[in-house]
């Protein structure tokens, strides 16, 4: 953004020399229902009469209206066009259509639906329902609803088949305002991969968020369940029979956003691992195993988000061993083992994973709290596992007993909630001391309420500089968090690596708060797995 940074005032806390602070207990149960509450914020599309974050309106509803693919070259033509004074996109040979773009979630502080990052949040929030789903207790319902949203968004952007719609909004223009989704008038680009222009990864991201979301479904609405499965079954096919990373395909419209660096391959085992989990059909056991070299299961990356779904899919599938359901894949149970070595502190020397004198797991990158909820969410997920085996998990010449991978995943829940040297929660609205000056547009600008009058895309630029706090509470948002081993956050809007929330932050963090609001106490919960 143009913003200077000169503008706004990092208010940037010292690190006090004495380490983690330890807090009373939390109440997670409250952390859960706020965790949730944050999606209703980043809803797209017409809000719903029980909407309860009242300060946000309907937005994007005309998304989808004029839906045209958009190639890798589109970007080149489009400004070799404009520069020639050509503004009229038939020139461009684009083929538009109707589509119903409508809903889904808007992945940060941004206004831009983004699809893989939405498909990967889905699957992520499916999960946690899916494996801690007593836990949620009377919070099940409405992460449901949570999830259905997006669900719902998926099944619109898939209805074409052998399509996928990727994502609506032009990341460049929309960037560059700083405006309530309600206001915006940047452009609502559509972006598809088809045949001609392949997205494996983002194409099984969906399949498997659909698959997942049928599982979370099949006693709640079975009609509505299969539709997702039959659906997710669609969707792979078209994934594995047209190969090829969207990043190729839309590289100007996604890149540098959400490139998937990692490549398409482990998208296609995940996609699988879902289908297989959601419909036991043997077709997809037998892909796994058959890809499992090809594709690259076994490949030593400590990483699990958006983008990398290598250690996800070796804790997934190594359920199925620990469960006692199928010894077959056995080698992706040594897998997960050597993963989650590399994460306990004390055991670990991994040079990508590092702890923070505060506790904090650390990897090098933007918005470090996503790899702190994401890789908890495997390691309290592979305790399970271990516990209903009654076994460790073998790290070379020692080992780890399921106690330990939960205490490791609690200390970071207990971080992000206040137990850090800052003595502050990362989630917006918990505790007495949370982030006041979010990277987030919505939350930020005035609401329609409070300021009817539109606000366009550069009058929001002294909204963005000031140091006053964001109007709007965003209520359970995330924010990245520190962003080295300092322990260190400014609680500045510009700094969006630190101060920007995102949906795949929140999402594994649904499957952790349940749990802990379940067993809130390890020792006793313990004493029940192990």
């Amino acid at each position: 953004m143009a913003m200077a940074m000169t503008n706004v005032l990092l208010l940037v806390f010292t690190l006090a020399a004495a380490a983690t602070t330890v807090s009373g207990q939390h109440d997670y149960a409250d952390a859960l229902h706020k965790s949730i509450l944050f999606f209703e914020g980043q809803r797209s599309g017409r809000l719903p009469p029980d909407q309860r974050l009242r300060w946000r309106r309907d937005s994007a509803l005309n998304d989808g209206a004029t839906a045209g693919v958009r190639t890798n070259s589109y970007k080149s033509m489009r400004c070799n066009a404009m520069h020639d004074g050509v503004t009229d996109l038939r020139f461009l040979g684009m083929v538009y259509a109707q589509v119903d773009l409508t809903g889904g979630y808007y992945d940060a502080g941004d206004n831009v639906k983004f699809g893989f990052p939405m498909a990967f949040t889905a699957t992520l929030m499916s999960w946690g329902l899916i494996d801690f789903g007593r836990s949620f207790g009377a919070h099940g319902a409405e992460a449901r609803k949570a999830v259905r949203w997006a669900t719902d968004y998926l099944m619109k952007a898939t209805a074409t088949p052998n399509t996928v719609y990727v994502q609506v909004g032009d990341a460049f223009r929309d960037h560059s305002c700083w405006e309530r989704p309600e206001d915006m008038d940047t452009p609502r680009t559509v972006y598809k991969v088809d045949p001609e222009h392949p997205g494996s990864d983002v194409a099984a991201e969906t399949a498997a968020a659909l698959a997942a979301g049928s599982i979370v479904f099949r006693e709640a609405d079975p009609a509505y369940s299969q539709r997702l499965l039959d659906r997710a079954i669609e969707v792979f096919e078209f994934a594995d029979k047209y190969r090829g990373p969207y990043s190729s395909s839309l590289h100007a419209a996604v890149c540098p956003c959400y490139c998937d660096y990692s490549g398409y391959k482990d998208e296609l085992l995940w996609g699988a691992a879902w289908l297989h989990k959601a419909s036991r059909r043997r077709e997809y056991r037998d892909y796994i195993k058959r890809n499992e070299v090809v594709l690259g299961a076994s490949e030593a990356i400590n990483e699990f988000g958006w983008d990398n779904k290598h250690a996800g899919i070796n804790v997934l599938i190594s359920k199925e061993v620990l469960m006692g359901k199928d010894e077959f894949f056995q080698s992706f149970r040594v897998n997960a083992d050597n993963f989650i070595c590399t994460l306990l502190p004390g055991i670990s020397n991994h040079p990508q994973i590092q702890y923070s004198p505060g506790g904090l797991l650390f990897k090098v990158g933007n918005s470090n709290m996503q790899h702190v909820t994401s890789l908890s969410f495997l390691l309290l997920a592979y305790s399970n596992y271990l516990s209903h085996a009654n076994v460790r998990v073998a790290c070379g010449t020692s080992s780890a007993s399921p106690v330990q991978l939960r205490r490791v995943a609690k200390r970071q829940v207990d971080y992000i909630l206040g137990d850090n040297p800052l003595r502050m929660s990362y989630m917006v609205g918990y505790g007495a001391r949370y982030p006041l000056r979010i990277h987030h547009r919505g939350s930020s600008l005035p609401s329609v309420s409070a300021h009817p009058a539109r606000i366009g895309c550069k009058a929001g630029a002294s909204y963005y500089a000031t140091t006053a706090p964001n109007p709007n509470l965003l209520v359970g948002a995330v924010v990245g968090g520190p962003s080295n081993t300092s322990d260190a956050f400014p609680d500045a809007r510009a700094v969006f690596q630190q101060s920007e929330p995102t949906t795949y932050i929140n999402a594994p963090l649904l499957g952790l708060l349940a749990y802990f609001s379940a067993h809130p106490n390890l020792a006793q919960s313990d004493l029940a797995h192990d």
